[in-house]
Order: structure tokens, then sequence, then C-alpha cells
């Protein structure tokens, strides 16, 4: 099940991801998305969820009856994902951030975006080749929602701190207008130490 040298900022999830699978598809997608379902589109939309993981998220939008991308380069948890949730109408992909480049063939194809608990994987060059590459693949009028982690970091694993105001920033000359932003707490998992900052975009072009 490996993917061969390990993708710079999946360290530590091949290692765990047996481990990983059931945490990843208990939190339900309607209560962990809830701020921002309002921002969804109609089915059935083009979306791609971009470090899908176990493709629990992917699963509940394509049950929504949208057409859904799963991109998701750790081997471990995306095999899982497909056995989990092989009666979803999910095309799966083995890529990752910054370039996406196995995406790149597909300009302006989606209507949703989505990044959950991924952007602070990269370091400060790699969100600066990386947004032009997710903004790329957003139709005008699309909609970009991510989530960040905050807090210490766990063993094995590559993140850095990355602050909602950065992340805007970075998005403005990519033409992503911020339409959703919001700090919360742990939620699910209620972990005291770690916060959250929900960000959502909409691409100028309509």
């Amino acid at each position: 099940m490996e993917d061969g040298p390990v993708v710079s900022g999946t360290e530590g999830y091949g290692e765990e991801a047996p481990n990983l699978v059931d945490s990843y598809e208990r939190p339900v997608f309607d209560i962990a998305h809830a701020d921002v379902l309002h921002l969804l589109p109609p089915p059935p939309a083009a979306v791609l969820d971009i470090g899908a993981g176990t493709g629990r998220d992917a699963a509940a939008l394509a049950a929504r009856g949208h057409r859904v991308v799963a991109v998701e380069p750790t081997a471990g948890l995306r095999e899982p994902g497909k056995a989990l949730h092989c009666a979803s109408s999910i095309e799966w992909i083995d890529d990752s951030l910054p370039e996406l480049a196995r995406l790149a063939d597909r300009p302006g194809a989606f209507d949703v975006i989505m990044m959950t608990a991924v952007w602070m994987h990269l370091d400060a060059d790699q969100r600066r080749r990386g947004m032009p590459a997710v903004a790329r693949l957003l139709a005008a009028g699309g909609v970009l929602i991510l989530t960040l982690r905050h807090g210490p970091v766990p063993p094995g694993r590559r993140m850095f701190e990355i602050t909602g105001a950065e992340t805007i920033a970075l998005a403005a000359p990519e033409g992503l207008v911020p339409v959703f932003q919001q700090d919360h707490d742990d939620g699910f998992f209620h972990r005291p130490e770690i916060s959250w900052t929900r960000l959502a975009f909409r691409k100028d072009g309509i």
C-alpha cells in the first residue's frame, strides 16, 4: 500500500494510517461543516476534496448528488477510503500540493474545492506555489473552503503555524475573495490545546 517516497507534508500519516481510519470517519459531515454548508451550490456540482484522507467528506458530498474528485497522496488512507466508500461515485486521484500535477489539465473544472486540515502542512514556499494551483482549478464563482489547525504539532508530523490573515493575503492575487472566516475550538475531539480557523473564498469572474 506504499506510494514510494513520502510526499512533503504527509510525514507521519502513512505509518499511523491504520490507527487513523476510524477517527477520520467518526465526525459527521453535516456537523463538522455546519457553518459553511450554506455556501455549497445545489447538486450536481463538481467538487474537489484535496487531502481527502479516508473520503468521509467526499462520500458525504457524493451522497448529496455532487460529482466528487478526491485527492489523497497517502496510500494508507486512500486505499481504505476506496474500500469504505466503494458504493460512492468518487474519482480517487493520487496527487499532492503544491503542484497538483495530475489535475493540471482541468483548469476551472470545479465549483467547490475543499481542503480540510491540509494547508498547515505546507511550508511558506509551498503555500505560495500552492494557492495559484488551487485557484486555477476553481471555476469562476466557485467556492474554496479550508481549515487551518493551530496548536502543538504531533510527533512525527510536519505542520506550520498559519494565520487566516496570511491565507487571505495569498488568496487575493488569485481572485479569491473571502466570504467567511471563523475561529473555533476543537469541536468533535475536544482537545483544549487545539483550535481551528475556517475560511471560505469565492472566485471572481461572474
